[in-house]
């Protein structure tokens, strides 16, 4: 049986949520220690933009189906994070090199945000469709699974919020 695109979407915003956080974790925590660089205020400013997001994305998708108008929310954040990693590929180059891990991580978060957005173009059409309501859904453990992730998402775009002010609070 062929896969729905709300469920391939769902499936790929989980493969994100864990890419993203090993992307984390393991590059801009344990390898570049981006909240202790003074140079890198304006990227940890872009990774708690891209975690705030993130967070909203998790917790939206988890538990609703946005149908008609309601689908511009979750367009909304697709497109703010596609902006935000633009903007995230340019800073990241400018202020440090990367290792070559955590260039081939990148490659997977992008190819897997491409997907994400047309994944979510199809979705999203297929809910823009009738009228406007919330309607709430169980994905069963990806709920559970996304909520956690929405939790932690918003819980890192704070400390990178604060360690982003710390930052340029030190710069200037």
């Amino acid at each position: 049986m062929p896969l729905s695109a709300p469920s391939a979407f769902l499936y790929a915003l989980l493969l994100h949520g864990v890419l993203g956080f090993i992307d984390t974790v393991v590059n801009h925590e344990l390898l570049a220690k981006l909240p202790a660089r003074r140079a890198a205020a304006e990227e940890e400013g872009l990774h708690a933009a891209r975690e705030f997001i993130f967070a909203c994305l998790f917790a939206s998708i988890a538990w609703f189906a946005w149908h008609g108008a309601l689908v511009w929310w979750i367009a909304a954040l697709l497109l703010g994070e596609v902006l935000v990693t633009a903007r995230d590929v340019v800073v990241e180059g400018e202020i440090r090199v990367l290792p070559v891990s955590e260039r081939v991580l990148h490659l997977l978060l992008f190819m897997n945000l491409g997907a994400l957005v047309v994944l979510g173009a199809f979705t999203l059409g297929e809910w823009h469709v009738g009228e406007v309501m919330l309607i709430r859904v169980d994905h069963g453990w990806a709920s559970w699974v996304l909520t956690a992730m929405a939790v932690g998402a918003f819980g890192w775009a704070v400390r990178d919020g604060r360690a982003a002010l710390r930052l340029a609070r030190k710069a200037a």
